[in-house]
């Protein structure tokens, strides 16, 4: 069974719902899901602090992250975790693994992009593969995409009701993400 790792922050619960719905994908699809979101509790003195969950994040073929977009930015505390990952870095123990993202705004364009492509800067650090979506603009068809990135899912929500195209453009990337994670082969 592929294992397959999600970390995330959401402070509105907007991001913790777009990642609640590509849980649900993942299971359909029988991957063994590590559902993490990060909370202050475990940020001690600026530095985020969980060895257990690195250790699974580790045996992980894939990692979806999740974090709204503050500032132009991922959140403080997706920020904390990502710097800890400096700890294993250089081993680069996340290399080869698949990696793709999602972001929430409460502007349509609130930079939301900004987001996406420090999480991509991040997997490439490590070594990871990035996956973004892989249908056009607002795919009437499908229903998703509704705010044209292709980098990765945004979703906009002002008052925290998560629009349904935006779940279903989350539903599409873990289904990409299991496809492209299962036809790869990381057996050395």
């Amino acid at each position: 069974m592929m294992k397959i790792g999600l970390v995330y922050f959401s402070n509105t619960d907007v991001t913790g719902r777009l990642m609640s719905a590509v849980k649900a994908e993942l299971l359909a699809g029988n991957a063994n899901v590590v559902d993490y979101k990060i909370s202050g509790e475990e940020i001690i003195k600026g530095r985020f602090i969980n060895n257990q969950l690195f250790k699974n994040l580790h045996e992980c073929r894939a990692i979806i992250f999740g974090s709204p977009t503050y500032m132009g930015g991922v959140a403080a505390q997706f920020k904390a975790f990502a710097d800890a990952t400096s700890d294993f870095w250089s081993n680069q123990k996340w290399a080869d693994k698949i990696a793709a993202g999602i972001t929430s705004g409460t502007g349509l364009n609130g930079d939301q992009s900004s987001t996406l492509h420090y999480l991509t800067v991040l997997a490439s650090q490590h070594g990871m593969v990035w996956v973004g979506l892989d249908t056009p603009y607002n795919n009437s068809s499908e229903g998703i995409n509704r705010l044209g990135c292709q980098v990765g899912v945004t979703a906009c929500s002002t008052d925290g009701v998560v629009d349904g195209a935006d779940l279903k453009s989350a539903q599409s990337l873990a289904r990409r993400v299991l496809k492209i994670a299962g036809a790869i082969n990381h057996e050395t």
